[in-house]
């Protein structure tokens, strides 16, 4: 069992955002404690057993995850899990498993999100074309802070784009920590592909990223200006975004730099392009 990425609001420096991605081997299981932290278990690659125990008043539930090959296979279920809760990840062949987690205050029931109730939306146009599984974003999923969802950039794209921000308490912004974890689909030789990631930040709040990320690799935005994710040409892009904050609403809401908030102008009337969308709940077409 790898437990290499593990972000806590603790060794982030922040309040509500949290990641982990485990490695299960064959048949291995592992069981947290969720504490003060809505959790939930979203399968990168292979499927697996999940149980949820609640309070001595509440019955444990159990769900069995589907999962995919990876990331770039297809949509997956998951699972969520509350605060103060106890969960066991099991997985009979194997797999990686990310956690997404953001510390609340309420308690809501333990639930299962079929792939085939993700919201798929193909966001941008032309080279900033990208698809967003909106698995667990306001509107397609009850949480009582976390916001999740998944983006899948086809090479040579642009993603996160126009740059933008959410760090201050305004009417068109919300304060929200977030973490971004990437995989990055192999050559046709199975060796490791790249992307880079850019954040940025104003005069009274400096942050300055230019990062060259690869699978597994994390990047974490506590404020400022982020994007564009980019995307090589020839290795598709994955990342998994993560985001809590201290809004008395669950709301995503974002400011994009005004230096290029123009290119929002140009995509109406512009296709996604013949490679989008790359993935559904049924899979996609071909193997990789």
């Amino acid at each position: 069992m790898n437990g290499a990425t593990h972000v806590t609001p603790e060794n982030a420096g922040w309040t509500y955002s949290g990641l982990r991605v485990l490695a299960l081997g064959p048949g291995e299981e592992i069981t947290l404690e969720t504490g003060e932290a809505e959790t939930l278990v979203l399968p990168l690659a292979g499927s697996c057993m999940v149980t949820v125990g609640v309070p001595a008043d509440e019955v444990a539930v159990t769900f069995n995850l589907r999962g995919r090959r990876d990331v770039f296979s297809r949509v997956t279920d998951f699972a969520y899990a509350p605060r103060d809760a106890t969960l066991m990840i099991s997985s009979r062949e194997g797999g990686r498993f990310a956690l997404p987690s953001a510390r609340c205050d309420n308690r809501l029931p333990p639930r299962y999100g079929p792939a085939d109730k993700v919201p798929v939306e193909l966001r941008g146009a032309g080279q900033a074309a990208r698809q967003v599984n909106n698995f667990c974003t306001p509107e397609a999923f009850e949480a009582d802070r976390l916001i999740a969802c998944e983006v899948l950039t086809p090479g040579g794209n642009w993603s996160s784009y126009p740059p933008h921000k959410h760090d201050e308490p305004t009417a068109a912004e919300a304060v929200l920590e977030e973490i971004y974890y990437f995989e990055v689909a192999a050559n046709p030789g199975g060796g490791p592909g790249m992307a880079y990631q850019r954040v940025y930040g104003t005069p009274d709040r400096p942050i300055d990223i230019l990062e060259e990320v690869r699978t597994g690799d994390t990047v974490l935005i506590p404020h400022g200006w982020h994007g564009p994710s980019m995307a090589v040409p020839g290795h598709d892009l994955y990342y998994l975004n993560v985001m809590a904050g201290p809004g008395a609403e669950r709301a995503w809401l974002i400011c994009d730099d005004p230096a290029h908030a123009w290119i929002r102008d140009t995509w109406p009337g512009q296709p996604a392009g013949p490679r989008l969308p790359m993935t559904s709940a049924a899979g996609c077409e071909g193997e990789r």
